[in-house]
């Protein structure tokens, strides 16, 4: 399932967290249509998966989910993975790969920057919970699911997507890294390129793993 989300700036945060929380709650609560779904679907064996702002998406979302679940237990639908690929996160510090790779990589400190000025509130600043997900303060729900993190050695983001990884672990989270050290933001979009496919592969099996571990 594709969520059509609501884009910035005409729609800032939190509103594409909104819809990916809405559409989790639609499915939730309704069958899926026949004629649409012609194979078997077990809700508590959802996966969430999104690249670059759609690999931030799927971390809130995720978050959302399972802070959510803790105080509704009825729901049916379970998050048994989450899948951030190249996720875009940030913050007011520049990181080393930040300097290093600006204007080398398929992003730019510049670009970011406005990234973030469109969809953060107007006002605020990069160190906000949208942006920066881990650090002093930032909560962790304790039923957020394992996750699978793909980080590109030329992604100038790489460094926020390794601390990522660092609080997750810390927070006792199984987390699995798929690294591809030639591999720029965004890579995934050119199926040509062979780190396309071996991505795909990954995915397989991370979803093949956590399902067969969580499904009821």
């Amino acid at each position: 399932m594709s969520v059509n989300y609501r884009l910035a700036p005409e729609h800032r945060f939190p509103a594409a967290y909104d819809d990916g929380v809405a559409a989790l709650r639609y499915l939730d609560a309704n069958p899926l249509p026949a004629d649409v779904v012609t194979v078997p679907v077990d809700l508590s064996s959802c996966f969430l998966a999104g690249d670059s702002a759609g690999g931030n998406i799927t971390h809130h979302v995720a978050q959302r989910w399972a802070s959510m679940s803790a105080t509704s237990p009825a729901a049916s639908l379970r998050v048994a993975g989450a899948v951030l690929i190249q996720p875009f996160f940030g913050g007011e510090e520049r990181t080393g790969a930040e300097v290093a790779l600006d204007r080398v990589s398929a992003l730019s400190v510049a670009g970011t920057d406005h990234y973030w000025r469109e969809f953060l509130p107007e006002g605020a600043i990069r160190d906000h919970e949208a942006a920066r997900v881990c650090g002093d303060g930032v909560e962790l729900a304790e039923a957020f699911p394992p996750a699978m993190v793909v980080v590109g050695g030329f992604d100038l983001l790489k460094d926020w997507q390794a601390r990522y990884v660092e609080a997750l672990r810390g927070k006792g989270k199984p987390v699995r890294v798929v690294e591809y050290p030639d591999a720029v933001h965004g890579f995934h979009a050119f199926p040509e390129l062979a780190d396309s496919g071996k991505l795909v592969e990954e995915m397989k099996l991370f979803v093949k793993e956590h399902r067969s571990k969580r499904a009821v």
